[in-house]
């Protein structure tokens, strides 16, 4: 498993030059079949549009990657809308890049930093997170122990879930993975070995950024 960064919903962001419009759209998604339907609900918005250019890229490891041209010169709309995701290091990624011609040829060079620009823009415009790796603690104490584990979560600065309360307290803390046998061994220290602990597998948590 590998950490990794996306946008979180979706963005829009508009883009004119030399009287062509560019109207860029971002989405999040986790498959290429959403990819796909966020293509097509584009395309069907902007139905009389004559390029709806698109690109994505998907997976922790971003080793899915596609780019469509729709309709422009081969090479000039899709992958330089594939950069711009790229360039900002994210995956889980889909972009359409619609364009209304405005009468004046942009020429290829002209279209290719017009669509990378736009797509670069939309994802300026998007809210982005981080998907770290986090594993997931249960520390179970007595009651009188709870005070001390509480104002060391705070110190530490340690994202927790929800506590659980029978006739013992179990404490539910998320590490950073690479931190989970640090963390253990201080809470062992921090109670005098006092704490039943139980460790989970890895998982993603979304951090803003």
């Amino acid at each position: 498993m590998k950490e990794y960064r996306t946008i979180a919903g979706t963005g829009e962001a508009y883009y004119e030059i030399q009287k062509s419009k560019f109207y860029t759209y971002t989405a999040h998604v986790e498959d290429e079949a959403a990819a796909r339907e966020f293509v097509q609900g584009i395309k069907k918005k902007h139905f009389d549009a004559r390029h709806n250019c698109s690109a994505w890229v998907l997976g922790p490891d971003s080793s899915l990657q596609k780019s469509n041209d729709d309709g422009e010169p081969g090479g000039t709309a899709g992958n330089p809308i594939l950069e711009a995701i790229k360039q900002q290091g994210l995956t889980n990624t889909v972009v359409v890049v619609t364009r209304y011609f405005g009468g004046i040829k942009l020429g290829a060079g002209g279209l290719i930093r017009a669509y990378n620009h736009s797509a670069a823009i939309g994802l300026e415009a998007s809210s982005k997170v981080e998907l770290k790796l986090f594993r997931r603690i249960r520390a179970t104490v007595d009651y009188p122990m709870l005070a001390t584990i509480e104002n060391w979560i705070r110190n530490q600065g340690l994202r927790t879930g929800e506590t659980e309360y029978t006739d013992k307290v179990t404490v539910n803390i998320l590490t950073a993975a690479a931190d989970t046998d640090d963390t253990a061994r201080e809470l062992t220290n921090l109670t005098a070995a006092r704490c039943q602990l139980e460790i989970g597998d890895e998982e993603y948590i979304e951090v803003p950024i």
